[in-house]
């Protein structure tokens, strides 16, 4: 396996593909034909020297995947808008007059915000009050941590069993599939085909899954050491380390993509298991929407002669 540095995102009936600040999105329109748009993003890292640094990079990239991750939704949703001649209710007329052109922003920043938020209270805060049920039996910090752990992976799973009923969400999953199998076609020195990236994988050790499932393993680690013993520290202390948390598994993540070592790919597998759940095997279609998102940002050929 050679590291590439494309990585991508699966959206609605489309792809992201993104290398370097040169990012694609292509989707699968109505009328089955498919659009592809191509722009730049200048990252916070880009703009700022300082957020280059190690462990300081993985917070800021975790932003701008975030906010890259929004604007390609919303591109990709604007081809499946209905009752486009609805007019706006008072309410929007309001906060059209107010914004103006800049209520697309305004919105995605308050929508990301609540996410956040919502994200650290349900998967950080809320675990830390659930393991006190075994406090009253267990007295020992250690187990109590490791109890927290085990409540927050699985209320990730549950969430994740949960959404992935909905039909939009199987196939964003099959679409997250075909993402994962380009970048591993390209990565294996295959050519870029319909029929090579069926053959690959469907699992990448780069995936977001995999940096989610190393946050929560290490964020383990980070409460065993870090005691706090009154409970209100404890809710504090979970959101206040979660940029530190992040910054350090961004850095495994890192290797992980670059790294073929067995002790790295041991510690790996949790996190590709966990891919089980979140990329689903996509169909011939699905993949060529997104070789066409590959091939917008990334020349492969002349990556293959390189490097293979």
């Amino acid at each position: 396996m050679k590291y590439s540095g494309i990585g991508g995102q699966a959206v609605i009936e489309g792809i992201m593909m993104r290398n370097g600040d040169r990012y694609s999105t292509a989707v699968r329109k109505p009328d089955k034909t498919i659009a592809v748009m191509e722009d730049k993003y200048e990252s916070l890292a880009a703009k700022i020297p300082l957020f280059r640094l190690p462990f300081l990079r993985g917070i800021f990239a975790f932003v701008d995947s975030l906010v890259l991750g929004m604007k390609t939704l919303a591109y990709s949703a604007s081809f499946f808008e209905d009752d486009e001649d609805v007019k706006p209710s008072k309410f929007e007329e309001k906060l059209i007059a107010i914004f103006g052109d800049k209520l697309d922003k305004v919105i995605m920043g308050v929508t990301m915000f609540i996410s956040i938020l919502a994200s650290v209270a349900i998967f950080m805060v809320l675990p830390m009050l659930l393991s006190n049920i075994i406090k009253a039996r267990i007295d020992n910090y250690y187990v109590i941590a490791i109890f927290e752990g085990i409540i927050r992976i699985a209320i990730f799973i549950f969430y994740i069993k949960m959404i992935s009923r909905m039909e939009d969400i199987k196939r964003t999953f099959m679409y997250h599939g075909a993402e994962h199998k380009c970048i591993n076609c390209i990565e294996h020195g295959l050519d870029l085909n319909v029929e090579n990236v069926m053959k690959s994988s469907k699992e990448h050790k780069r995936c977001g899954t995999s940096f989610i499932i190393i946050v929560m393993m290490i964020s383990i680690l980070f409460f065993m050491v870090i005691r706090v013993d009154s409970l209100w520290l404890r809710a504090v202390s979970r959101v206040v380390l979660v940029p530190a948390i992040a910054g350090v598994s961004y850095e495994f993540l890192r290797i992980a993509g670059k790294s073929d070592f067995w002790l790295v790919n041991l510690l790996s597998k949790p996190g590709l298991w966990m891919q089980g759940l979140t990329t689903k095997e996509p169909t011939p279609d699905m993949v060529e929407v997104a070789i066409a998102a590959v091939e917008k940002v990334f020349d492969w050929r002349k990556y293959l002669k390189e490097n293979f």
